[in-house]
């Protein structure tokens, strides 16, 4: 028997380790990835569904309300049955739930298989977090999460290019295809190297985790159905809302009261750096992906760039963050690493102000600068910020710690997607409103581009322009937001314990 929690014993083998991190690596990048390779394929499938938009935007949803609900239950899972059997059993099922996507012939169909996706894909990135801690040396721990940090980085950022070539050169399917052999190699590896670990009998929570996965359920309902339903004016959302609100505040009230087995132990909240770190990747979330979601849209929509072109310019935010990531465990060596996570923010800071300058005439030299910054900055923050959150946190919290502290990650980023989305087509309407005041027939400027009679195609192409304008204007406007986000976060290091470094033992084999 494997034992996490337990220090002095052999340490496990340099070539099985070599394997183990490349299967987790594998399988957390395949998670990651299907977070946003499907978004490019939305019109495609739509037409092949014959399904509304808004119908079409279940694919999604499914996927993520599933995720979120699982991601908390995977600490208890491997606590109660062992991570490796969780493991096994998340990284098949993911693959079957892949192959069944690409399979699908109706929209009940591939929504029921995006559900069992996001399901079972939800326990990859927080336990494989929890095992590269358990299975790696002190000394060479910043190393381990420099590569858990790029798996779960560069799935997102190469999503949208990966998906648009395959679509593009294919058809979407195999959006979904392209998991299996990835599945299957991260199972055989998994499989033959991944040890067992101790397992113990707990209660299940029950009432505890019903009130969560129905709180994060309806959160996730109304984030993603918000700007269709025109949020507050919808009596959906104010349902959802308050659903949200109730079930939050029972298992808030349940978890701090009672006195048996809880679904989350409360004693995760009492370690500074823990609470520290969490908050802060509810930031990471709520950036990255913020900007994730408006780039796309704002080159394709406003720009007229074609998919494949999109995923090229935005591809150095991931060249940035793979430069970044081989650079920092030597840097966590030399420097504190709150100065290090000060500094990414300063970057992406840097960043989302090259963004609020971004116009419709400009060259790709500006988005590749920008993203590079962004793409370096950002692991700045994720690396040192993910080995500081778990400096002081016991082994036996490991699993549970890995779970919420993915969750912050997850909120973050459904937030502030519909955060940006919303803004960007509000914030549209009335820079409209502003700038279509001045194009008038008694203003003079307007006689040279209108004439003096203008014609109906004019004044159509007239407001074709003033709701390009409008919208760039809005882009811009959420890129300052992230500026705002960026420098409100960097005193957030402060909270994080002077000097705390990794202490954590690696696991023993018997």
């Amino acid at each position: 028997m494997i034992d996490g929690a337990h220090a002095g014993a052999v340490e496990i083998d340099g070539p099985r380790r070599t394997l183990i991190v490349f299967s987790l690596t594998a399988a957390t990048m395949m998670q990651t990835l299907d977070n946003t390779i499907a978004n490019v394929a939305l019109p495609r499938m739509q037409g092949s569904f014959s399904a509304t938009q808004d119908q079409m935007a279940w694919v999604l949803t499914s996927y993520i309300i599933a995720a979120a609900i699982m991601i908390p239950l995977s600490g208890w899972l491997a606590g109660r049955i062992g991570r490796r059997q969780v493991f096994l059993f998340s990284v098949a099922g993911f693959t079957i739930a892949s192959m069944l996507c690409g399979l699908a012939q109706s929209l009940p169909q591939i929504v029921a298989a995006r559900l069992l996706q996001g399901a079972s894909g939800a326990a990859l990135v927080p336990l494989s977090q929890a095992a590269l801690l358990d299975i790696t040396p002190p000394a060479h721990q910043p190393r381990a999460m420099s590569l858990w940090a790029m798996a779960t980085s560069l799935g997102p950022i190469m999503g949208p290019a990966l998906g648009g070539w395959l679509t593009e050169n294919y058809n979407w399917r195999w959006v979904f295809f392209i998991n299996v052999p990835i599945g299957i190699l991260a199972f055989l590896g998994m499989a033959s190297s991944l040890p067992a670990t101790t397992t113990h009998k707990s209660r299940f929570d029950f009432f505890g985790f019903t009130s969560l996965s129905v709180g994060l359920g309806a959160l996730q309902l109304m984030l993603d159905r918000g700007q269709i339903k025109d949020w507050f004016g919808s009596t959906e959302i104010w349902i959802e809302a308050a659903i949200t609100l109730a079930a939050f505040h029972l298992f808030v009230v349940h978890m701090l009261t009672t006195t048996e087995q809880r679904f989350i132990n409360p004693a995760l909240f009492k370690d500074r750096n823990f609470v520290a770190g969490s908050v802060i990747f509810f930031v990471v979330g709520l950036v990255m992906f913020a900007t994730l979601a408006l780039l796309p849209t704002m080159l394709e929509d406003l720009m007229n760039y074609p998919v494949l072109t999109t995923g090229l310019v935005t591809a150095p935010r991931g060249i940035g963050s793979v430069i970044a990531l081989i650079a920092i465990p030597r840097l966590m060596s030399k420097f504190d690493p709150r100065l290090i996570v000060g500094a990414g923010f300063s970057l992406t800071a840097l960043a989302a102000w090259q963004m609020t300058g971004f116009d419709l005439q400009m060259g790709i030299s500006g988005i590749v600068w920008s993203g590079l910054a962004q793409g370096v900055g950002l692991s700045f923050v994720f690396l040192p910020v993910a080995s500081l959150a778990f400096a002081t946190l016991t082994p036996a919290l490991r699993n549970e710690g890995t779970s919420v502290f993915s969750l912050m990650r997850n909120i973050g980023s459904s937030i502030g997607i519909s955060i940006v989305v919303t803004l960007v087509t509000r914030n549209t309407q009335i820079a409209h409103a502003s700038l279509a005041g001045h194009v008038s027939y008694y203003n003079p400027a307007m006689h040279g581009i209108a004439g003096a009679l203008p014609t109906l195609r004019t004044l159509t192409g007239l407001n074709a322009t003033v709701t390009q304008q409008a919208a760039m204007i809005a882009y811009n406007d959420d890129f300052q937001m992230m500026l705002v986000l960026s420098i409100a976060a960097i005193p957030l290091v402060l909270l994080f314990r002077k000097g705390a470094r990794m202490t954590t033992e690696p696991v023993a084999v018997d």
